[in-house]
């Protein structure tokens, strides 16, 4: 069948619109994931931790509010990938480096000096927010508070130096103590400090005291069978982020054995301990919250002035004083900030 002119070009056009009609539709298919790739990608932080997420939970909360200050909302503009050491210090290295390959904005190392180090030898470049027990000068984590230098800043919480005045607390609640336990991480980068510390402020108090060291759950049993078995008077803990991963551990222990004993943070004592004495964790995370916002919006780390804590907090549970057979003298439960009756 042979078709007239008008024919063969009416079935050229139909062709040729059917052509365009298949390439716009591959066209249309494409360009929402051209779209996409063109669109600016949610941010990330990397949330480093020596700790925990159980113990954690209501810090890490905190922290959302300080990134909330600046217009941050996890899962709606800004990702957070966590990971925790869960108190095991050589894991921190490893998780560090995982971050750091990861296109994070900025990497936050919560959990005192462990997680702070590891995170610097990790990197140069991504900007970091650390919180610290100690001065992280000292530590070669910034040049000075005002001027930081370098792309790392954030917050010393002062607790692995609050050893001393934990101890002067303790001895007052019991002056007739002669001998007291002290409970030290050797893994803590810190350990040998707070035991000097510890060391002077005991000879200044007539005090003798008994170093037990644990890194592990069976340790810590060990150091208060040790405890009970000496018929040691009272038990000082050491600010570490491992111990504040056992804080119901730690607790327990203390109640069974009937130890009276002083802690780093009011959890322990809202939890049945007996005193503690520290920052306001909650403020310090907003903190670490809020720079990690500002970074974000555009502020460069050098340029952050190291922050340290305005808020302490002096705490005392009269339940646990009382199953202790312990009456609080007057003059200190007035001084404390707190008083869990």
């Amino acid at each position: 069948m042979q078709c007239g002119p008008r024919t063969g070009r009416h079935m050229r056009l139909n062709h040729l619109k059917r052509r365009d009609f298949i390439a716009l539709l591959g066209f249309a298919a494409t360009w929402p994931l051209a779209a996409r790739a063109q669109q600016p990608s949610m941010p990330l932080i990397g949330f480093l931790s020596s700790r925990s997420p159980d113990d954690t939970a209501h810090l890490v909360v905190a922290f959302r509010n300080g990134l909330a200050e600046n217009g941050y909302v996890e899962g709606q503009n800004v990702a957070i990938e966590y990971r925790w050491a869960l108190g095991q210090y050589d894991r921190l290295a490893a998780m560090a480096a995982e971050l750091a390959g990861r296109p994070v904005a900025v990497l936050v190392a919560t959990g005192g000096e462990p997680a702070a180090l590891a995170a610097k030898a990790a990197t140069s470049s991504i900007p970091i927010v650390f919180a610290t027990g100690s001065d992280p000068v000292q530590l070669g984590l910034a040049a000075s508070y005002n001027r930081p230098g370098g792309n790392a800043t954030g917050i010393n919480f002062m607790t692995s130096t609050m050893e001393a005045k934990r101890l002067g607390l303790l001895h007052e609640l019991l002056p007739n103590a002669v001998a007291v336990a002290v409970l030290l991480n050797p893994n803590f980068p810190l350990a040998e400090t707070q035991l000097r510390d510890l060391q002077e402020a005991a000879r200044i108090l007539r005090l003798e005291i008994h170093v037990l060291r644990a890194n592990t759950d069976r340790e810590i049993e060990i150091a208060f069978e040790s405890i009970a078995r000496q018929h040691i008077t009272a038990l000082a803990v050491t600010a570490d982020p491992f111990f504040d991963t056992r804080r119901e551990q730690l607790v327990a222990l203390a109640a069974r054995h009937m130890v009276p004993t002083m802690y780093q943070f009011r959890e322990y004592a809202t939890a049945g301990g007996l005193m503690s004495y520290g920052i306001d964790p909650l403020d310090a995370y907003r903190q670490v919250g809020d720079y990690a916002g500002r970074i974000l919006k555009g502020a460069k780390p050098a340029e952050l002035p190291l922050l340290q804590p305005t808020k302490f907090e002096f705490v005392i549970n009269l339940k646990t004083a009382k199953a202790l057979g312990i009456e609080v003298p007057p003059g200190l439960s007035a001084r404390a900030d707190e008083v869990i009756e």
